[in-house]
C-alpha cells in the first residue's frame, strides 16, 4: 500500500499516526517531492469510482490562486489529470493506494472499513 502525504499537513500527520497505531504496512511518499504522474492519477481515479474533482485539494492556496473552482467544470478529464500531475499541492491528501482500493482524504469510517 502506498501512503501519499505532505509531511507538514496536519490531516496527513493524523492519518499516518492512525496507520502506525493500527500496524498498517505502507510505503510513504511525499506528494510534493514525488508527485504522481498522469498515468498513476488516471489509474487511481478510475479505480476509485470517485469523480475526478474529488482528487483536487480544494482548500489549498494553489487551488484558490488558480481559480480552479470556476475553471474545473470547463476542463476535460485529460486537462484535469495534467494539472494534478503538474504540482502535488493540487492533489487532495492523504491518498492511500491499495491493491483493491483508493482512499482520498482521511475519513475514519472509510479507512476502518478498508484497512482493518
Amino acid at each position: 500500500m502506498i501512503f501519499l502525504e505532505y509531511p507538514k499537513c496536519s490531516t496527513c500527520k493524523k492519518a499516518k499516526a492512525w496507520l502506525d497505531d493500527n500496524n498498517a504496512e505502507y510505503t510513504d511518499r511525499n506528494i510534493k517531492e514525488e508527485n504522481p504522474d498522469v498515468g498513476e492519477l488516471r489509474e487511481w481515479y478510475q479505480r476509485s469510482g470517485l469523480p475526478l474533482k474529488k482528487f483536487f485539494n480544494t482548500s489549498g492556496m494553489l487551488y484558490r490562486e488558480m481559480n480552479l473552482k470556476e475553471r474545473l467544470p470547463e476542463m476535460s478529464e485529460d486537462e484535469m489529470l495534467s494539472l494534478l500531475a503538474s504540482d502535488g499541492m493540487l492533489v487532495k491528501r492523504p491518498l492511500v493506494i491499495g491493491d483493491d482500493f483508493v482512499l482520498v482524504g482521511f475519513k475514519l469510517q472509510e479507512w476502518e472499513s478498508k484497512l482493518l
